[in-house]
C-alpha cells in the first residue's frame, strides 16, 4: 500500500491491485500507531480512529484535494500505482 502524503506525522496510503474488496473510494490514515480508513466524498470515518485534531487535518486536505484522490482511486482500481498529492500546508 503505498504512501500518497505525508504531513504533521500522518500517512496517507491507498491500496492498489485489490479492487474486488474495495468498492467506497477511501484513504487508509496512520498516525501515532493510530489507523483509521477514511471515506474521499465526505471524510467519514469508515474504520479505526485518529485523534481529533489529525482526523480535522486529514478531512481538510480531502477536502482540497478532492478531484487528485478520485483520479488516484480510478488508477488503484485500475491496478496502477497512485499518484503522490501535495501535504497539507
Amino acid at each position: 500500500m503505498p504512501t500518497i502524503s505525508m504531513f504533521y506525522g500522518i500517512l496517507v496510503a491507498m491500496m492498489f491491485r485489490d479492487n474486488e474488496r474495495h468498492n467506497l473510494p477511501h484513504i487508509h490514515v496512520r498516525y501515532a500507531g493510530e489507523k483509521a480508513s477514511v471515506a474521499i466524498e465526505d471524510g467519514r470515518v469508515l474504520a479505526g480512529s485518529l485523534p481529533t485534531k489529525q482526523m480535522k487535518m486529514v478531512q481538510a486536505w480531502i477536502e482540497i484535494h478532492k478531484d487528485e484522490l478520485f483520479a488516484d482511486w480510478e488508477l488503484a482500481l485500475a491496478g496502477e500505482e497512485p499518484f503522490r498529492i501535495a501535504p497539507l500546508q
